[in-house]
């Protein structure tokens, strides 16, 4: 076997690059979609309230948006491998503090099984900055006129991973995997439905570190100076940087918006819908399936035709109209087709699946066209630290959007959160028509990929 140390030159090599990255982002994602069914059951467990839940979900971000630059940086300067599997390795032990938290709850109360759930929710938000290494490693490995799709499939892993690994956490936590692993698990491991999800996703991280080590080589890329990291710095840097500051701030406006509306988006289906839980699910895999298709097929193609910028523009437009649209999705389904039903979904339905299908395409032509824009603008040098920027705004922008979004939704009208999210979408397409800012060079239609 090839050493996996060895610099990535060749087409193939390439290839073989980019597959493995893909692999590995998406085993981590996966991993980090089990722990989502259980983790507000989890807290109410201890007797905390939802306010808890929404802490400790920002609690992640926060740490995410501290680390993700010092990640990015640290990988131009040490290497795109060394930190995916110092990211992996750290996930592993997080996932596992997690699934311990019961035990720390029987022998020395709430308040410390809470504070240990905090720690470990902490430690993996610091290491979930390794998707910006992510990246940047696609970046190294892929040509300029095909890294929006290259990006785009990173989405797709993304994508996979919350449909795929929600499901995962769903049968591990069920009754009888629980009773299995109870009656095959030594008395010191504990057998539950908090834990054996928690398990799962470490679990996951050490084969992603595993195949990291085994098959992932180091891309050829021009290396960084070895820098002292810095959080604030690079903002600012990359604030002044005229192409670079309309993309960072288009990742945080884009990021309070849709984090917020996610936040939103099961009390909306529940209020106004009547949706359960397992109906709420079906939607968010209903959209998570769209984004699989956009990111990994739809983007991909009409990249090689239509600018990083265009894209952009219109995945911002697009996301104008479905926010402002989705939450009166009954009374414009009532309008436009009365009480007619197709394939037996009524329109109130209907409608609300048209503006989820509108999200979700938005979304993902945004998403990728900003990444890609990211990567053009940046040195050879500094892509990691450009997406750590990047990701680290992203990650402010879900700290700070959930709360107000959830705030506006309990205290002020059902629909305002929605309609702030339009507006504040609004701002990016302004940004990105108003600012010069760096185009992705199209290829030939005709071309075929290398």
């Amino acid at each position: 076997m090839q050493d996996p140390r060895a610099v990535v030159s060749s087409v193939t090599g390439r290839q073989r690059a980019l597959f493995a990255v893909l692999a590995i982002v998406f085993i981590d994602l996966l991993g980090f979609g089990i722990v989502i069914p259980i983790l507000p059951f989890y807290v109410r467990s201890f007797g905390a309230s939802d306010v808890v839940y929404g802490l400790l979900a920002a609690s992640y971000s926060f740490m995410q948006f501290v680390f993700a630059p010092l990640l990015g940086q640290l990988s131009d300067s040490r290497g795109r491998r060394p930190v995916l599997m110092l990211s992996l390795a750290g996930n592993a032990v997080a996932w596992t503090v997690f699934g311990l938290g019961g035990e720390v709850g029987t022998v020395a109360g709430t308040t410390a099984a809470l504070g240990t759930l905090f720690a470990a929710r902490m430690l993996a938000g610091a290491m979930g900055g390794n998707i910006a290494t992510a990246q940047a490693y696609i970046a190294d490995v892929t040509p300029s006129d095909r890294r929006a799709g290259a990006l785009g499939l990173v989405g797709a892993a993304f994508g996979l991973g919350f449909v795929f690994g929600p499901a995962l956490g769903s049968v591990l936590a069920s009754d009888g995997v629980v009773a299995g692993a109870t009656a095959l698990f030594p008395d010191f491991v504990p057998a539950t439905r908090f834990s054996l999800p928690s398990f799962g996703a470490a679990l996951l991280s050490l084969v992603a570190f595993a195949a990291t080590w085994a098959f992932l080589p180091e891309p050829e890329r021009h290396a960084g100076p070895a820098r002292r990291p810095r959080v604030i710095g690079q903002f600012v840097d990359a604030f002044r940087d005229a192409t670079l500051r309309p993309l960072v701030l288009a990742f945080l406006i884009a990021s309070v918006a849709f984090s917020g509306i996610q936040i939103a988006f099961i009390p909306y289906v529940a209020d106004i819908y009547g949706f359960d839980a397992s109906q709420a699910g079906l939607l968010l895999t209903y959209v998570g399936a769209l984004a699989v298709i956009n990111q990994g097929v739809v983007v991909g193609r009409l990249a090689r035709t239509v600018p990083a910028r265009r894209l952009a523009v219109a995945g911002a437009a697009l996301l104008v109209v479905a926010l402002g649209t989705f939450p009166f999705s009954p009374e414009i389904g009532r309008a436009l087709l009365g009480e007619s039903a197709i394939l037996g979904f009524g329109p109130r339905i209907i409608a609300l699946l048209g503006a989820l299908t509108l999200l979700s395409l938005g979304n993902s032509l945004l998403t990728v066209a900003l990444t890609t824009l990211v990567s053009l603008a940046a040195s050879a040098e500094t892509q990691g630290s450009a997406f750590g920027v990047t990701q680290g705004a992203g990650s402010l922008g879900r700290t700070v959007g959930p709360p107000i979004m959830t705030a506006l939704y309990a205290l002020v009208v059902y629909w305002s959160p929605f309609v702030l999210g339009a507006a504040l979408t609004v701002v990016i397409v302004v940004l990105l028509t108003a600012t010069q800012v760096a185009e992705m060079p199209t290829a030939d239609p005709t071309e075929t990929a290398e």
